[in-house]
């Protein structure tokens, strides 16, 4: 799939938009952050990238700091700086 666009929020591949179906809302908006991370959160869990939900979230919210919807976003940068 050479030249396919990826969502911004979660790096999945997707045809057109900005965003994948699993990343908006019913509306087609990009879903609220604390909704995105914890979905990421429970995705990283069941695919077995991490042995307990705290492990998870951080996983997530590491992969979340490097995409382009996320990457500035305040609640992101106010946790990754408590953390530094």
């Amino acid at each position: 799939m050479s030249g396919a666009k990826k969502c911004e929020s979660c790096g999945m591949p997707i045809e057109a938009g900005v965003y994948c179906q699993y990343c908006t809302d019913d509306a087609g908006k990009l879903q609220e952050f604390d909704e995105r991370l914890k979905r990421m959160t429970q995705w990283t869990l069941r695919q077995g990238q991490a042995k307990t939900p705290a492990e998870a979230e951080e996983r997530a919210l590491a992969y979340m700091a490097t995409t382009p919807a996320w990457k500035d976003h305040p609640k992101l940068a106010a946790r990754m700086k408590r953390k530094a």
